[in-house]
């Protein structure tokens, strides 16, 4: 199977622009659908008009001039996404030409219908209606010029004319608020997305601040208070050993205070089920436990290989979140897994379930708390709706990453 990427490389490389042949062109899927669009409306215009002509007494049989007339408005569809207004103009002058010179019935209007529909969503509403009215006129009109031999058009199939433009030009204005409405959505949405993460670099760095200046009142008061009664000590250790054991008292007491506030304090960038690491950190190599308690898979890709001490407790803390997660969201019945990849640069932690696909709330200790973890050693997290459903966090932790 071709890779449109090489393509577009390839084009480029050659030198290859938006003016050049179609072959050394860029891959545009959106050409590739104008090509199909035009082959189809030209395959419906000239075999359906084939098949209306019999039963028909035409003023002018089907010729060359005929089929050429009905090929011209295909051809300009060709060019309408780049070239809207002038396609519009193509076509209409092809059917009209068409049908004055007295050639027979079909369903000759599909290109005009495809190029004003296109144009008027595209938002060239003024010369779409002019157009339209002065082909229609034309229409009507020279056929009642004596001398021209055109063909005349009875009351009724003025009437029909004007209520197919009618039709058309209804579609294409509905088109037109059909996108610009999707336009909208798609600015508002891109506006909040953009919102949403000022909001999150903003709170981010509040609790940076935060933390940063509770620590240092913490760390500051209470490691004073230690390198004074250790000066202390020092000196009383010999001549007076009661004193000096009061001043190691007050050391014991005042470290236990600062861990414990210094726990405190760091108890905002961990998960609410996480106690403080009396034991030893945890790491991957708890992963089966964790998987095995909540009821989840574990798989694992490439070759494990001897992680970072930071990194190994990230990605065991990134998981243990999602699990968690999955256990408050996903509903009783859903099933979750765990895949751990070892990439040649990075280390990925994927956790997917089947539940209901709930979004967690992207605050507090839950998704923000994850991501922040993968920042920290230079990764990146993306959690949301799984391809089949469910949820899906993924994180990529770089091995050169640090905190």
């Amino acid at each position: 199977m071709r890779n449109p990427d090489r393509r577009r490389e390839w084009g480029h490389q050659r030198g290859a622009g938006p003016w050049g042949p179609p072959w050394l062109r860029p891959y545009d899927r959106g050409h590739g659908r104008g090509i199909r669009l035009a082959v189809a409306v030209g395959f419906i215009q000239v075999f359906g008009t084939q098949a209306a002509a019999h039963g028909q007494v035409p003023l002018r049989p089907l010729d060359a001039w005929g089929y050429l007339l009905l090929l011209a408005g295909p051809v300009a569809l060709l060019v309408r996404r780049r070239y809207r207004v002038p396609a519009v103009a193509v076509t209409i002058a092809a059917t009209v030409t068409y049908l004055l010179l007295g050639y027979p019935y079909g369903p000759v209007v599909f290109a005009p219908l495809v190029a004003i529909v296109g144009a008027l969503r595209a938002g060239r509403r003024v010369p779409v209606w002019v157009l339209t009215g002065l082909g229609y006129l034309c229409c009507v009109g020279l056929g009642l010029v004596p001398g021209l031999h055109l063909r005349r058009l009875g009351f009724g199939e003025a009437v029909i004319g004007l209520v197919w433009i009618g039709v058309v030009l209804l579609v294409g204005e509905a088109a037109r608020v059909q996108a610009r409405y999707r336009q909208e959505i798609a600015r508002t949405r891109a506006e909040q997305a953009r919102v949403r993460a000022e909001q999150q670099r903003r709170q981010a760095s509040e609790e940076r601040l935060q933390i940063a200046r509770e620590l240092h009142d913490v760390l500051g008061h209470h490691l004073s208070l230690i390198n004074v009664q250790a000066g202390v000590g020092l000196h009383l250790m010999d001549g007076q050993p009661e004193q000096a054991r009061t001043a190691l008292l007050a050391i014991k007491q005042a470290s236990a205070e600062a861990l414990r506030e210094v726990r405190s304090v760091l108890g905002v960038l961990r998960v609410e089920d996480e106690q403080a690491p009396r034991a030893p950190a945890p790491s991957l190599a708890n992963l089966a436990t964790l998987t095995e308690d909540a009821g989840a898979r574990t798989v694992v890709e490439g070759e494990p290989r001897e992680l970072p001490a930071e990194l190994d407790r990230a990605a065991y803390r990134i998981a243990q979140e999602a699990l968690t997660n999955v256990r408050r969201h996903a509903g009783p019945d859903a099933s979750a897994t765990v895949t751990i990849g070892y990439r040649p640069d990075a280390l990925t932690v994927r956790v997917e379930d089947d539940g209901l696909g709930g979004v967690p709330g992207d605050d507090g200790n839950g998704i923000a708390g994850m991501r922040a973890r993968a920042a920290a050693l230079g990764g990146t997290l993306t959690a949301g709706p799984g391809t089949t459903g469910g949820f899906r966090v993924e994180a990529r932790l770089p091995f050169g990453g640090s905190s």
